[in-house]
């Protein structure tokens, strides 16, 4: 399986970098974008230095990067995950606005029907969020905003984060042991 994986500047890098880390151990080819606040952001949340986020890729690329693979439609994936999508990625990608390679690779993932994913991080959503997210999930995009799942009670922000991460790795056909189908024997 091959998935395009971007990380934008909205809050939640730590997000996208355990996607990463998942879809390594489930041997999924990864294409990596990351934007220039994404970058910042990976450092700033996660103290890690971004030369060790590109490595969980089996590609990485920056956003300006026009001569990478994914920016054709004529490259072959699975799927694409934006995670974190900030507002202004939605935006962009909900007007067709292909201004960076990030753009450019929903819009390609759109074209050409395959599944793709946006992990949107903000709150409260105004009006125009709305309404940007309506227009994508008629086109069938997924809007995934990470809401944590209190049923499963987690002991942790990590557990909250494999659980809701689990639930995209459903989405992609990706079997996993992050998500307990429910009921399970917690006696809920």
């Amino acid at each position: 399986m091959r998935l395009v994986v971007a990380l934008t500047g909205a809050s939640g890098a730590h997000l996208g970098v355990r996607l990463l880390e998942l879809l390594r151990e489930h041997a999924v080819e990864t294409y990596l974008i990351l934007s220039r606040q994404a970058e910042t952001l990976i450092e700033e949340e996660t103290a890690l230095p971004v030369s060790e986020v590109k490595r969980l890729a089996n590609s990485a690329y920056g956003e300006t990067d026009w001569h990478a693979p994914v920016a054709s439609g004529s490259f072959c994936h699975q799927g694409m995950v934006v995670i974190p999508c900030s507002m202004k990625t939605l935006a962009g990608i909900a007007s067709g606005y292909a201004e960076n390679l990030i753009l450019r690779a929903a819009d390609v993932t759109i074209k050409e029907n395959r599944p793709l994913i946006l992990v949107p991080r903000e709150t409260p959503v105004s009006a125009i969020h709305l309404e940007n997210m309506l227009k994508l999930a008629r086109l069938g995009v997924v809007i995934a905003p990470p809401v944590p799942a209190f049923y499963q009670r987690p002991a942790s922000l990590e557990e909250s984060i494999d659980f809701f991460l689990g639930r995209l790795l459903n989405l992609l056909g990706i079997p996993n042991q992050l998500v307990r189908p429910w009921p399970h024997s917690s006696g809920l």
